[in-house]
Order: structure tokens, then C-alpha cells, then sequence
């Protein structure tokens, strides 16, 4: 079983930056990948992007390609979406998901998801 607890949601103007954590517990030496997600008001679910647990490396969304940086600190089991030059349609609940085994097909593990609002 892993745990994720989002946190760093709020207000921000556009223009400006905030940074969001996902906290893991449990299992995590088991998780693959992990990523993050966000869901506008009335709009799907979409990709930020993810990071590889061990690798380091990540992917992103082209959305947020050059703006959004995903990065781990292993040591605390935590994930976090640098998010910088916001726009007011970056407003969402972001949401991150972790594979819990490499088998996992799919991202089986969510957090509760963390609001972001950005104001023009």
C-alpha cells in the first residue's frame, strides 16, 4: 500500500509561482513512477507530467513544457510540482498518482488532490 498527501495549494496571481509537495508512505520502494494530474471545473482529468522514482527522470505535459518542473527528494519520499509563469488556466486540483508496482498498468494510488487557483 503506498499513501500520497498533496499540500501547497492556494491563491497566486498569473505571472507568478507556487509549489506543490506530495508527501509518500507505505510501499514507495515499490513505486515505479509517480505523476501529477490536475482537473479544471467542468474539464477531464488531465496529465501534468511524472517523474521515474529512481531515474529521476520526468515528462511533461506540453501545457506546462518549460514552466512546470516535477523533482524527488528520495530521502523524505516526497514529490514535488515546481509550477512557475502560472496562468489562470492552470486552475485545477492537482492530483498526484503513484504506479505501486512495476506491474501496475495504471497510476492505483492517489492523493486527495490539493486546489490551485490562479487569479488574472
Amino acid at each position: 500500500q503506498v499513501q500520497l498527501v498533496e499540500s501547497g495549494g492556494g491563491l497566486v496571481q498569473a505571472g507568478g509561482s507556487m509549489r506543490l509537495s506530495c508527501a509518500a508512505s507505505g510501499r514507495t520502494s515499490l513505486i515505479p513512477d509517480l505523476a501529477w494530474f490536475r482537473q479544471a471545473p467542468g474539464k477531464e482529468r488531465e496529465f501534468v507530467g511524472n517523474i521515474k522514482w529512481r531515474a529521476g527522470t520526468s515528462t511533461y505535459a506540453a501545457s506546462v513544457k518549460g514552466r512546470f518542473t516535477i523533482s524527488i527528494d528520495s530521502a523524505r519520499d516526497t514529490v514535488y510540482l515546481q509550477m512557475t509563469k502560472l496562468m489562470p488556466e492552470d486552475t485545477a486540483l492537482y492530483y498526484c498518482a503513484a504506479r505501486t508496482s512495476i506491474s501496475a498498468t495504471s497510476f492505483d494510488s492517489w492523493g486527495q488532490g490539493t486546489r490551485v487557483t490562479v487569479a488574472s
